[in-house]
């Protein structure tokens, strides 16, 4: 995995945009040659965590005001998972390594699969849904403006041969590390995707993807408000009110 066409360093610097911020009380978990400085805020022993894996250019740090309380109004736990290289974390970003780092995390919280709920936000998306796979019978996984093709993404920021890599071979990496088709058929449980059909960076057609292919119950929540980085504030009362109710039918 270290010499993965995906682990590239050229891939980490266009792809991921991480700033170092101070983190009060980090839950550290322990990566592979990294250590990530996670938030675990666990209000409610019995109920079920939420395990949050953030946005590009975003950290930990940006949920705790508003995303962390708001969570706790539902009812759940809320472990917010860190990237390496980003917040308080060491180490440098490396989209395939990170795969690892989502399971690591998962384990980490301590809970049975059943008294989870993943949450992937945007570039977060890969990692919720890779632990999905992993861990199938995670009650729940919530999707906000996802990627349904990573290697779209790449390819937008990035030729294969500056990689010294054909096209079709960094296709062929895509698809044995990062295909989410494949990886949400694995997934039993249920699925919410929420998306704003004004998204200019990840367009909504991401979300129609994502929902195709994930197995039943499902549910997609379209927002008409709002864009790729204002989603949650432009529609924050339905956007809590969409998560409430998919976790009330989990049961």
């Amino acid at each position: 995995m270290p010499n993965s066409i995906l682990n590239h360093p050229l891939i980490s610097q266009r792809y991921f945009f991480p700033s170092r911020v101070h983190l009060p009380d980090p839950f550290w978990v322990d990566g592979d040659g990294a250590k990530l400085a996670c938030y675990y805020h666990q209000p409610f022993p019995n109920a079920k965590t939420i395990v949050h894996f953030h946005g590009n250019g975003e950290v930990v740090g940006d949920y705790l005001s508003d995303f962390v309380p708001a969570v706790e109004q539902l009812g759940c736990n809320c472990l917010l998972a860190e990237y390496r290289g980003y917040g308080m974390s060491t180490g440098f970003p490396a989209l395939e390594t990170m795969l690892g780092d989502a399971e690591r995390i998962i384990t980490a919280t301590g809970q049975t699969p059943e008294q989870l709920i993943l949450f992937g936000r945007s570039v977060g998306s890969i990692y919720a849904i890779h632990a999905a796979a992993r861990f199938p019978h995670i009650a729940g996984l919530i999707i906000e403006s996802g990627i349904a093709d990573p290697l779209e993404r790449l390819l937008l920021r990035i030729a294969p041969d500056e990689l010294d890599v054909s096209e079709a071979q960094l296709q062929t990496a895509v698809e044995q590390s990062l295909n989410h088709q494949a990886k949400l058929a694995r997934f039993k449980g249920a699925t919410l995707v929420m998306h704003t059909r004004h998204d200019g960076l990840v367009d909504v057609t991401h979300a129609d993807r994502i929902y195709a292919w994930a197995g039943p119950p499902k549910t997609l929540q379209i927002f008409e408000r709002g864009n790729h980085n204002s989603i949650l504030y432009a529609n924050y009362q339905a956007y809590f009110q969409t998560i409430q109710k998919f976790i009330v039918a989990l049961g």
